[in-house]
C-alpha cells in the first residue's frame, strides 16, 4: 500500500481528493472536513486493512489540513482513530470473521451494530479531538 500512496501523490490525486474535500466542507470549517475524513476512513476500514486504509488517507488529511492552514494533528488522529473503527463489516477485521460462524452472524448485523457505534465514536472524536490537538 506504501507504493499506492507514494503513486496517489506523485499523480497529484491526493491533492485533488483533499481539495475535493476542502471545496466541499470547507465552508462548514475544519470539523465538517474532519468528520468528512473520518468517515471515508470509516468505510475504506470497512473493506481494506487498518494500515492500508490509514497509508491511503492520511496523506489525504494532511494535504486538506495544509491546504485549509491550519495545524494536521487532529486531521490525522481522526484518521488514526476512524481505521480502528472495523466493526460494521465481517470482513473488517479477522476476529470479526471469526466469530461470525460461531455466533450465527449475517452481515447485517454487523452494520446493525457497528454503524451506530462509528456515528457515535465520530461526533466524539470530532468534538474531542480539537480540544486536544487545535487546529
Amino acid at each position: 500500500m506504501l507504493p499506492m500512496s507514494t503513486a496517489l501523490g506523485k499523480v497529484g490525486l491526493v491533492d485533488v481528493i483533499a481539495n475535493g474535500f476542502v471545496d466541499t466542507l470547507g465552508n462548514l470549517g475544519p470539523l465538517a472536513v474532519m468528520a468528512g475524513l473520518f468517515l471515508l476512513t470509516s468505510v475504506f476500514t470497512q473493506v481494506l486493512s487498518n494500515t492500508a486504509t490509514t497509508v491511503v488517507v492520511a496523506p489525504i488529511g494532511l494535504a486538506a489540513a495544509q491546504t485549509l492552514g491550519i495545524m494536521p494533528q487532529a486531521f490525522l488522529m481522526a484518521i488514526a482513530i476512524a481505521a480502528s473503527m472495523a466493526f460494521a463489516s465481517p470482513v473488517a477485521s479477522p476476529t470479526n470473521t471469526l466469530v461470525m460462524g460461531a455466533g450465527n452472524y449475517r452481515f447485517s448485523d454487523y452494520i446493525k451494530i457497528g454503524v451506530p457505534l462509528i456515528a457515535i465514536l465520530m461526533i466524539a472524536t470530532v468534538l474531542i479531538l480539537p480540544l486536544i490537538f487545535p487546529f
